[in-house]
């Protein structure tokens, strides 16, 4: 009797732990961390592009720097460079516009899932250009023989020198093609997301940005997801 009723416990344990949830599985934190400027090795999650790679000198450059966003963090990433509208000579590129640069993240290994958050916040200093935060997803709006990601575009405009925490809500993000907004009714889906990035441009913008060739500079204490809702 002592052994089925052994038996009979160990089942009824090993039920009850199967059935037992935790409960940040259930209901996850309010806030996630994306990404961390924190260390050299976040470089490694980033490549950089511009228009010289289609015959444009602007040119850029990410590090990690010591100092602190605000004095609560020993090291921030700094993404910083030049906007030229110039073209190199001899280029045959046709680009319709040069002056543009950008930090974008390799992709993730498969996705991440945002669908259970509702705003992207991000903790930056900037140097009076408007900036864009991109998010990409995996590709379901355009067809299925395309290759590139969905992209989904909003601006961030920062005041010189000051650090700030801007925060997007999803819904504020714009479904684009290659810079230009696509003008129909889509919806991001933020539980397939792929990658991210941080541009820049010379041209455009919203009102009272600073704009024109010339130097660019922003500073990067960390991106996250946020649920406020």
């Amino acid at each position: 009797m002592s052994r089925l009723r052994a038996l009979w416990q160990a089942s009824v344990n090993a039920t009850r732990r199967a059935i037992v949830w935790n409960s940040e599985d259930l209901i996850p934190p309010s806030e996630k961390y994306i990404f961390n400027f924190n260390s050299k090795d976040e470089l490694k999650r980033w490549h950089l592009y511009s228009d010289s790679e289609y015959g444009g000198l602007s040119s850029a450059s990410l590090e990690i720097t010591d100092g602190g966003a605000g004095g609560d963090t020993s090291s921030t990433g700094l993404f910083s460079g030049n906007l030229s509208l110039d073209m190199s000579e001899g280029s045959t590129w046709k680009i319709r516009r040069s002056g543009f640069c950008g930090m974008r993240s390799k992709k993730f290994n498969g996705f991440i899932d945002l669908d259970a958050y509702d705003t992207i916040a991000m903790k930056l200093r900037g140097d009076g250009r408007c900036y864009i935060s991109t998010i990409y997803t995996e590709n379901w709006v355009n067809s299925p023989g395309q290759q590139e990601d969905n992209s989904w575009q909003a601006f961030v405009y920062l005041p010189q020198d000051r650090w700030q925490i801007m925060k997007i809500p999803l819904d504020s993000y714009l479904p684009t093609w290659r810079g230009n907004v696509i003008e129909a009714k889509m919806e991001m889906n933020p539980a397939r997301v792929v990658g991210m990035s941080l541009s820049v441009n010379a041209e455009g913008g919203v009102p009272g940005a600073k704009t024109g060739p010339g130097d660019f500079r922003l500073e990067v204490d960390w991106i996250k997801a946020l649920r406020t809702l």
